[in-house]
């Protein structure tokens, strides 16, 4: 029997510091050598692009494979998102597929989580610190929730090209969280900021590394293409830079590809993957003049490990419906 999870069941079984905890541990499994991460693998029919991720945590017992679709004409063809996604859930004793959830939420809570996790390992520690966003999208939104988890947030700034998205999640997560939140009328009003989130489509930098003040942490979500990039040199060549995954980031983050390949930064500025700081291999911060910058990919462990955190609960919740299949 396999169970089926909608988005709404998604949504109502899955919170970010619980998340947070199981991609956390997902990371240290990859640092650890018992997680198995194959590349994704893309197909490129005509008119779009479908990504396989696949993955196995084998101390967390989680096999997933999530499938990802962007269709650039689905909105105004067949009135469905450009994105789609689902994650499908297996039983690593049987390879039965015990379930088939909504990937969209759950992707997005998962890449918030990542920031969150680097956030509670790299950012200051001190409480009342202030959270400036880049974009004001769901995934923004996510950014925001999860540094709120990692630290005690004073107050957030966002800014975004759209008056009407910012004044939205302005409205949204001052609610959810309790926070006041301010709109920025530039970019450089957020730079005053203590944790700073970039969660934007921009292929360009979105400010000015040099004006970035002592003892920032960056979490850099936005860019994944070799090409693209939300952070400019000069901030890259400041931090500490710590990855999701060295070969990830040397595949698809223009962030860290372009300045190598322009010869501003040898490829040794790649200082740790996130699970070398979990399991403390190497250290994370060191002093809080120290600038830390964390760039987020997206790995296939962390689907695995929240679909199966949201399995268990589903099951222990009794929601979603069980078919035969």
């Amino acid at each position: 029997m396999t169970l089926i999870l909608n988005k709404a069941d998604v949504a109502s079984v899955l919170d970010m510091k619980e998340c947070m905890n199981a991609v956390e541990l997902a990371f240290a499994e990859l640092s650890a050598g018992t997680a198995v991460l194959p590349l994704r693998t893309a197909i490129t029919p005509p008119d779009g692009l479908s990504l396989y991720m696949p993955a196995y945590l084998k101390k967390m017992e989680a096999l997933a494979c999530k499938v990802v679709t962007v269709y650039k004409n689905n909105p105004s063809k067949y009135n469905l998102p450009t994105t789609i996604g689902k994650v499908l859930l297996q039983d690593p004793l049987t390879g039965d597929v015990v379930c088939i959830m909504n990937g969209g939420y759950l992707t997005a809570v998962r890449t918030g989580a990542a920031s969150g996790v680097a956030t509670k390992l790299l950012a200051r520690e001190e409480e009342g610190q202030v959270a400036g966003i880049f974009g004001a999208g769901v995934q923004a939104k996510m950014q925001l929730w999860a540094v709120c988890e990692a630290r005690k947030i004073s107050k957030a700034i966002v800014f975004d090209l759209s008056q009407q998205a910012a004044d939205t999640f302005i409205a949204e997560m001052s609610a959810k969280l309790n926070l006041e939140i301010i709109k920025a009328g530039s970019p450089e009003e957020l730079l005053v900021a203590d944790i700073i989130c970039t969660a934007t489509s921009s292929a360009t930098p979105l400010f000015d590394g040099n004006k970035v003040k002592e003892g920032t942490h960056i979490n850099g979500i936005g860019s994944h293409t070799p090409n693209a990039r939300e952070l400019d040199t000069a901030i890259v060549k400041r931090s500490k830079f710590i990855g999701d995954s060295k070969e990830a980031c040397f595949k698809e983050a223009g962030d860290i590809i372009i300045p190598v390949n322009a010869g501003e930064i040898p490829e040794s500025h790649f200082y740790a993957e996130l699970g070398e700081i979990i399991s403390g291999r190497k250290p994370g911060r060191v002093n809080d003049r120290e600038i830390t910058l964390f760039k987020s990919n997206g790995l296939a462990i962390q689907d695995a490990a929240t679909a199966k955190l949201v399995y268990e609960k589903a099951i222990a919740a009794g929601i979603g419906i069980t078919v035969e299949i």
